[in-house]
């Protein structure tokens, strides 16, 4: 199942490392991944103070997830993103351009004030589509 990237000239060029809008099939097996954030499987919390460690985390359990389910981290196709310091925008991007080949998918970032631990610098959610068997 081929995943493609939408460009429209009437819109300006992403600011980051993700598309203004993907398009897939609709056949498949759709997988929503509930926010992740940067606990190891053992519940530590990876990368205190330091939003790369925090966002390889975090991508490392994205691709987790959609392994278990059957895919891989390139059937994901759209992604939220919630950070607590906006600032940390290019840091955040550098680390996605590890994890998400072109074309990447689609996005929001929000910057927010509390996350469910104090410690956490960015969740991310996913929606995966995985090819029929």
């Amino acid at each position: 199942m081929q995943k493609m990237q939408i460009t429209s000239n009437k819109i300006a060029a992403p600011s980051g490392h993700f598309s203004q809008a993907t398009t897939i099939a609709a056949r498949g097996t759709l997988v929503f991944i509930s926010g992740m954030v940067a606990r190891r499987p053992d519940g530590t919390i990876a990368g205190i103070g330091d939003v790369e460690a925090q966002t390889r985390q975090v991508c490392e359990n994205l691709k987790a997830a959609v392994e278990e389910a059957g895919g891989a981290i390139d059937d994901i196709c759209r992604v939220d993103v919630y950070v607590r310091n906006m600032e940390h925008f290019d840091k955040i991007h550098k680390v996605r351009r590890e994890y998400f080949k072109p074309p990447a998918p689609a996005s929001t970032m929000v910057e927010i004030t509390k996350m469910t631990s104090p410690e956490y610098l960015i969740e991310i959610n996913a929606i995966a589509v995985l090819p029929d068997a």
